[in-house]
């Protein structure tokens, strides 16, 4: 349902400020009147409406200060402070920024009768549809405070995964862009004033140098259509995996490739098994906790094994057969599932499979890092030494001319 932020006049001759859900307009005037408010600006929200182009643009709230707002809220729950006053003490102690706005639309969504998970609801850039369905199971459980603190664990996990991978790669990436940096510095500037000692001699010259040559050549001369070329191919890159197609065999190979594909695929299983007990636990449905967790899992070769298990799941079938049906989820994962759903422990066995998921990416992450920094030194060994031997071949024949 869209959204519409107003000012108006209250019968006292005050002015209110707010959001309001409407069918459209003119609807939202007759729900305006109805609280006794007439309205004097009465415009579509544009951050849940046209401004989804701009939003990519604004700040967005990271997942470190969701993670603290959502341990804030569920303290103050758990100290049987009123939703409402929660949400005000949240803003009033909230830095100015995006957060501060997006606790000030929710506060007057609460002000207006809508629950929680409503409210949340109206910010679907912030709030998951996990989260959402989370929080409006925990409403009608009477078990808010609980599952805040869950999620709160949940996404402080998925912080600390993400932090995790950020400093695993910004080494070999500031290798990667360094060594490029010093390689094009050498063909474009450096090379080719030693190269024309050799051109001028008319010696014949080594093949490796004549590759070097005709390297550096293109660089000096057709920069500017490398440069072309490879913004092209990103650009092309961008609209291809746009494509539902690309994306699907894309995804089909990314859980295929070697050390790529074990990564990835625990990373998920991690992810799948994390959410779905923490959904199961909060006391949402199984069948709709297997639809949400199929949209928190990116990856559409699992996503699509999530929809047939959900639909055996729908026919009367267990989750464990559903699973173990696909070569994608691990006896291990498959089995804990059977034992958790025989003893009534399922939220459990899928927590602790996450967990255990979860500690052998980090190991295979330490693990694949090790490995990757002495390649790229080795990489970056070779490439210089391919530029030494090419430049220093040449002088060597040179020296053995003039003897």
């Amino acid at each position: 349902m869209p959204t519409f932020r107003y000012s108006a006049f209250k019968a006292s001759g005050s002015v209110a400020t707010g959001t309001i859900d409407a069918d459209n307009l003119h609807d939202a005037q007759l729900r305006l009147k109805n609280k006794g408010l007439y309205p004097k600006e009465l415009v579509p929200d544009s951050e849940q409406t046209g401004g989804k182009a701009r939003w990519s643009l604004k700040h967005r709230v990271s997942l470190s200060e969701l993670a603290l707002m959502t341990r804030r809220l569920a303290t103050l729950l758990g100290s049987s402070v009123p939703v409402y006053e929660s949400v005000t003490t949240l803003y009033e102690q909230e830095r100015p920024g995006e957060l501060k706005n997006i606790l000030n639309r929710i506060r007057d969504r609460l002000a207006e009768g809508a629950p929680l998970a409503k409210a949340f609801a109206s910010e679907p850039h912030v709030f998951s549809e996990s989260y959402i369905s989370m929080v409006a199971a925990g409403e009608a459980s009477g078990a808010l405070e609980t599952v805040l603190e869950k999620l709160a664990d949940f996404l402080e996990d998925q912080e600390a995964v993400r932090s995790k991978v950020v400093t695993s790669l910004a080494y070999p990436v500031l290798m990667l862009i360094v060594g490029s940096g010093v390689m094009l510095f050498l063909l474009s500037f450096v090379v080719p004033k030693i190269i024309t000692v050799f051109q001028d001699s008319k010696a014949t010259l080594p093949f490796i140098t004549i590759i070097l040559i005709k390297v550096s050549s293109v660089l000096q001369k057709w920069w500017w259509l490398v440069v072309l070329l490879g913004c092209g191919a990103l650009l092309g890159y961008d609209r291809l995996r746009r494509k539902e197609s690309v994306r699907q065999w894309q995804d089909h190979w990314m859980v295929r490739l070697p050390i790529v594909g074990g990564l990835t695929r625990q990373l998920i299983l991690s992810r799948f098994a994390k959410v779905l007990g923490l959904l199961l636990a909060s006391g949402v449905p199984v069948t709709r906790s297997m639809e949400i967790t199929g949209e928190v899992v990116v990856n559409r070769e699992y996503r699509n094994c999530l929809a047939q298990v959900r639909e055996e799941l729908i026919q009367g079938g267990t989750l464990a057969a559903g699973l173990g049906k696909s070569p994608l989820f691990p006896p291990l994962l498959v089995h804990m599932v059977a034992v958790g759903e025989k003893g009534g422990e399922l939220e459990q066995m899928l927590a602790k499979a996450g967990s255990a998921f979860q500690k052998e990416f980090d190991t295979a992450v330490t693990r694949s890092m090790a490995l990757l920094e002495p390649l790229l030194v080795l990489g970056m060994g070779v490439c210089v030494g391919f530029v030494v031997i090419a430049v220093l071949l040449p002088i060597f024949q040179l020296n053995e001319l003039v003897k």
